[in-house]
This record gives C-alpha cells, structure tokens and sequence, in this order.
C-alpha cells in the first residue's frame, strides 16, 4: 500500500515537471526570437542613423576645412589673377622674379605681393603654413613634388589653380622648366607629389 502512494506521488510529480520542461524551451526559444527580432531591427535602425549622422558630420567638417571669409575669398582670387599674369615668363634657376623665376622664386614672389613672406626655398616652403590632405586641397594651396634632381626629398613646388577632391586631381601654375605655366596633375606629372600646405588660412 505505502509503495502504491509513493509510485503514485513520483508520477505526479513528475508529470508536470517534464510539461513545465516543454513549456519552459518553447517559451525560451520564443524569447531568444523575439530577441533576435529586435536586435536585427535595431542593428538596422543604428546602421543607417549612424551612417547618416556620419555622412552629415563628414560634409560639416568638409565645408569648415574649406570655408573661407569673403576677404580671403578675394584675396585668392587676387593671387591667382597675379600669378596669371606671369605665364609664359621664362624659367631660370635661382631667379626670383619678376621677369624670370625658378619654381620657389615664383611662388614667393606671387605670395610677397599679398604681404605674405614665405621662403625662395621649396624645401622650407613645405615647412610653412599648415599641412593640407590631398582631399582637401583649395586654390591658393602650395602643393610640392619630388624633382629629377632632388630624389625622394622636395624638389618643385606650384598654386593650386583648381582642384577636384573626388577625383583628386588638381591643377596648379608652376614655373616649370619651359616657363610658368598651369599643369594637370592628373597622375601623368613626372615628379611625384608630396603634399600641400596652406598659407592663406581664413
């Protein structure tokens, strides 16, 4: 008799045990889904937010870099219509103008004329003002190269004319070897590029 009520109470007990267990791993498999759900949607929502916000912070930043007071807009302006005036000069090495330059003696001379006093020498010019990304060079912008003579070290240096940060291709006059001149520099410019600096700040 007493065995009979213990078989009895072992079933009963177990019984909603194992339905409690099928419960309990449909309603866990139930929650890790909705889970799942959730996550895949906010993953989703926060990608593209973050990737909105991240294009609008990188454009903002852009048009900083780039945004210039009328005054420094005019200047510019000024100093390429100067440095137009000297195409076709001839090139001569050491000269510093204003009948004939070398690369650096152009450029310091443009800038002279607009109260800016930079170094006849490329290599200290790439020492002057301020550094510059390739992304985001402006006309005015000194940009510099390596030359045949001068190796891996700065050896020519030019205005930037206009320039295509997308592309990232520019243009830029220069007293080049056969006389001041704008030049393309759209990968086939012999000397290879180095970087920029910026003079006229704001």
């Amino acid at each position: 008799m007493k065995i009979r009520h213990i078989l009895l109470a072992s079933l009963i007990s177990i019984i909603p045990l194992s339905a409690n267990a099928k419960t309990n791993n449909g309603a866990r498999r139930a929650h890790e889904q909705a889970h799942k759900t959730q996550l895949a949607n906010a993953k989703y929502k926060m990608d593209k937010s973050v990737i909105n916000d991240f294009l609008k912070d990188d454009v903002e930043k852009r048009e900083q870099v780039n945004a210039l007071s009328s005054e420094s807009a005019q200047l510019i302006t000024d100093l390429l219509k100067e440095s137009n005036r000297h195409i076709g000069k001839r090139y001569v090495h050491g000269a510093k103008g204003p009948n004939q330059f070398d690369c650096s003696g152009f450029t310091s001379y443009v800038y002279r004329q607009f109260g800016y006093s930079i170094s006849p020498s490329s290599r200290t010019q790439y020492t002057e003002g301020s550094a510059v990304d390739r992304k985001d060079l402006r006309k005015g912008d000194l940009v510099f190269f390596t030359s045949r003579r001068s190796g891996r070290n700065v050896g020519h240096v030019g205005i930037v004319v206009s320039a295509d940060n997308e592309k990232g291709t520019f243009k830029f006059i220069h007293a080049s070897v056969k006389g001041v001149k704008i030049s393309d520099f759209e990968g086939y410019y012999v000397p290879r590029y180095i970087g920029a600096r910026r003079i006229i700040k704001e």
